[in-house]
């Protein structure tokens, strides 16, 4: 039966020669050739080495330790016959080689026609240790990739957190808006538009106006800021009156006031989309707002799933009193039973959690989730749009290279929670009106000379009317186009394009 060498007595055998090269008999014999070190190593030979794995085992007292005299190598087993040194079993597993061997062995790479190449034991140990740290390190950049989300029914959600840092600035080298000056640019904002506070009860949804979130229903909230987004109020108007007229209102029941969203989610896209049209970029609305509705109802039955089970513990119920956590659960069951499409169990999530959770689904960013939060889940939340980041960049609160998504993450840490409704709708509010302050203007704007309340706080940039080329107006722009279009069409296409400049234009007055 045919016996394999083992690698621990390779690595011996290769010591062994090592020993007798540096030998003075070794040293005596200058002529020998790499062709002859070669040979020696050929374990088919009549080598030393070959002899010595054939005949005995390896005596402990050659693989004594350079380091020290009294410490052995100890090798218990019997070395078995010869074997190539290339076809040395697959199976062995890993053996630890003595530092000691290691440090004084050099291992050789022979090719046919190459010089002989050599690394010490300590570049192989180095050599080791860099491979190593690389693949800890692409296993620890693989273990902190997010998992794909997806809904009970295995729908994929939107991965993008939009970088936010919840709790921490991205930009900690600023240290403004400081308490004192939130509290003076509130204070001027004030004195022209008058004081807000937040209401003490969410008033009930109207049927006309989409606003921005301030209604009861946590789901109205988000379908009613979704439709407001990237155009004018009457625009979003127009958009949520004619989801109201083709799909109706709940008239009863737990969802009453509000638009049965549950006919609109077994709705076709195209129906939703003939809904919303007339409320600008109902394209790309009506796919979202479809896929909302279909995300909410998997999840809505999977809760109440959840809930009916008795030995089952819901995280977003169990930091409530147990009579509230009772009361929630059995509403959410009874929204689940009869179709009432519910995102109201938000209310029961901190504010990161509700951010969270909220930006999951399609077409809703960090604006339209802080809206839901500060309007509807009435928490401090500074939601950032255009006119904020505007004037907030001009005030300096921001730095240039902000965007909105970080400008959000850098206020929403810095400004103190008891303004953040008060002058989210006080820049807002500034921002529409004021003549230096709204977008596009310039010294040879109307109501220039009328000033600002915190001009000597702006440090305004941008191309500004009167100061550069001149910026161009949406409603200009639009009759430009409307001109350009009655040239190459017919009657009825020149009133499309009169309907389509008077909406931009409303859009344009309107900013």
């Amino acid at each position: 039966m045919e016996r394999r060498i083992t690698r621990s007595a390779a690595r011996a055998a290769a010591a062994l020669i090592a020993k007798e090269e540096n030998s003075p008999s070794a040293t005596q014999a200058p002529n020998t050739t790499k062709a002859n070190k070669r040979k020696r190593l050929d374990p088919t030979g009549n080598s030393n080495a070959s002899n010595a794995l054939n005949t005995h085992k390896i005596n402990t007292t050659d693989l004594k330790s350079p380091s020290n005299d009294n410490t052995t190598i100890k090798q218990e087993k019997p070395v078995l016959p010869p074997a190539p040194f290339d076809e040395l079993p697959h199976n062995l597993g890993s053996v630890p080689v003595p530092l000691s061997i290691a440090t004084e062995t050099t291992v050789s790479i022979t090719g046919s026609d190459k010089e002989n190449q050599t690394l010490n034991g300590n570049q192989v140990i180095n050599l080791a240790t860099e491979l190593q740290d690389t693949v800890d390190k692409a296993t620890t950049k693989l273990k902190k990739e997010p998992k794909i989300q997806t809904t009970p029914t295995g729908r994929k959600l939107k991965k993008s957190t939009y970088g936010l840092t919840p709790g921490i600035s991205p930009f900690p080298e600023l240290g403004r808006p400081t308490t004192e000056e939130c509290e003076n640019v509130n204070e001027l904002l004030s004195s022209i538009h008058g004081v807000v506070t937040a209401p003490a009860t969410i008033p009930e949804p109207s049927l006309t106006v989409t606003g921005c979130g301030e209604v009861p229903s946590v789901l109205d909230a988000l379908i009613r800021t979704l439709l407001s987004g990237a155009t004018t109020g009457n625009n979003a108007a127009k958009a949520f009156g004619g989801l109201v007229q083709r799909f109706g209102v709940l008239s009863e029941g737990i969802g009453k006031g509000s638009v049965n969203w549950d006919a609109v989610r077994q709705a076709t896209v195209k129906d939703v989309f003939e809904a919303i049209k007339s409320g600008g970029l109902a394209d790309i609305k009506s796919k979202n707002l479809k896929a909302i509705l279909d995300i909410v109802h998997e999840d809505n039955q999977a809760r109440r799933a959840t809930l009916l089970n008795s030995e089952s513990k819901n995280d977003s119920m169990s930091k409530l009193v147990p009579e509230k956590a009772e009361k929630d659960k059995q509403y959410e069951i009874a929204c689940a039973d009869q179709n009432v499409l519910s995102l109201n169990h938000l209310h029961n999530l901190s504010t990161e959690e509700a951010m969270t959770d909220l930006i999951k689904y399609p077409g809703i960013g960090p604006k339209t989730a802080a809206c839901v939060i500060l309007f509807c889940l009435q928490r401090p939340c500074f939601a950032v749009d255009t006119h904020i980041f505007r004037l907030c960049r001009w005030l300096g609160w921001i730095p240039a290279r902000a965007n909105e998504v970080t400008a959000f993450s850098h206020l929403e840490v810095r400004i103190p929670d008891h303004l953040k409704y008060s002058l989210h709708q006080l820049f807002i509010r500034h921002g529409k009106t004021c003549p230096r302050c709204r977008a596009a203007t310039g010294e040879s704007s109307a109501g220039w000379e009328n000033g600002c309340i915190i001009d000597h706080l702006l440090t305004r940039d941008g191309k500004r009317k009167g100061n550069g080329p001149t910026v161009v107006s949406k409603d200009k722009a639009a009759a430009k186009s409307a001109a350009s279009k009655r040239k190459r069409t017919n009657k009825d296409s020149e009133e499309e394009s009169d309907e389509s400049e008077s909406s931009i234009s409303d859009e344009a007055s309107d900013e």
